[in-house]
């Protein structure tokens, strides 16, 4: 019964973000995300705390609260436009998302290369998978968390393939990303996600040791494929921008540990420099460091 409550809080949503003008959907998504900073006294601290640890005696405490609200509203931003692209003309949704470094995927694909693509949770990444797969026609593929109503994640996965994006569940997510890769599929991975320490690489990420997930290194190695870092940011959410960088060339040596350890800290550098060039678009709330 509860499944179909969802379900109907989904349609409902859909409509209403539809129907809604640009400039009444900024200003709710907006209102939202000044609640949810000042409600949740847990995240209004865990943001502050990082934001220190990332830059030291950097931000005010104003300038804090505008960083955690808009890290608030990429989240709004990327739930609100997974519902209202549900059944959207994939034409249309390329049509505020402007691209750079484009010929960086391009001459993989002339040259019959596949790749891994690596992100973060930064802007709209439920967006940015979509687009590029929509912009570059391939089949990607993510991984992702089962959410716990069967029906839903049904609906959300039928909302997702109709963009060309698949899903594997974390759990057996090594497995299902070898098939992917051995169908032809590209891999998208959110990189920037804390594990336990038995299931992970220690890196180097803001001058702090942190743990990051081996995925995409593991993968990279295993099949020497490149990895090529994108990433996609807002001003007015509105217009989108997705930036796709040099490749992270792979590496396969005789020293596997090496090898995993010197792929995966490079994944969390540009990770870095990316959040260092606008750091109002990452999500702030993941418990990165612990």
């Amino acid at each position: 019964m509860l499944d179909y409550v969802y379900l109907g809080l989904y349609k409902f949503f859909g409509f209403l973000l539809k129907i809604l003008p640009d400039f009444l959907l900024r200003k709710l998504m907006f209102g939202l995300a000044w609640l949810a900073y000042h409600v949740s006294a847990k995240q209004r601290k865990r943001i502050g705390t990082h934001l220190e640890l990332a830059f030291p005696n950097t931000f005010t405490d104003k300038e804090k609260k505008e960083i955690g609200i808009q890290a608030f509203m990429n989240l709004i931003d990327t739930v609100f436009g997974i519902v209202k692209r549900d059944g959207m003309p994939k034409e249309k949704v390329l049509q505020n998302i402007e691209f750079e470094g484009s010929e960086i995927i391009e001459k993989y694909q002339k040259e019959g290369k596949q790749f891994i693509l690596v992100t973060g949770h930064f802007g709209n990444w439920e967006l940015l998978s979509q687009s590029i797969a929509i912009k570059f026609n391939l089949q990607l593929v993510g991984v992702g968390r089962k959410i716990d109503s069967d029906l839903m994640d049904e609906v959300l996965k039928k909302n997702r393939e109709q963009f060309n994006v698949e899903m594997v569940y974390k759990k057996g997510a090594l497995k299902d990303s070898m098939k992917m890769i051995r169908e032809g599929k590209i891999m998208g991975i959110l990189t920037d996600q804390a594990l336990r320490q038995n299931q992970s690489i220690e890196v180097d990420f803001f001058g702090h040791k942190t743990t990051h997930t081996p995925l995409a290194s593991i993968l990279s190695r295993k099949f020497e494929l490149d990895m090529i870092p994108a990433f996609i940011s807002t001003d007015d959410y509105i217009n989108y921008k997705v930036q796709v960088y040099e490749p992270i060339k792979t590496l396969k040596t005789e020293n596997q540990e090496e090898d995993l350890a010197i792929l995966t800290q490079r994944q969390a550098t540009i990770m870095e420099t990316v959040i260092k060039e606008n750091p109002k678009q990452w999500f702030w709330m993941h418990r990165r460091w612990k």
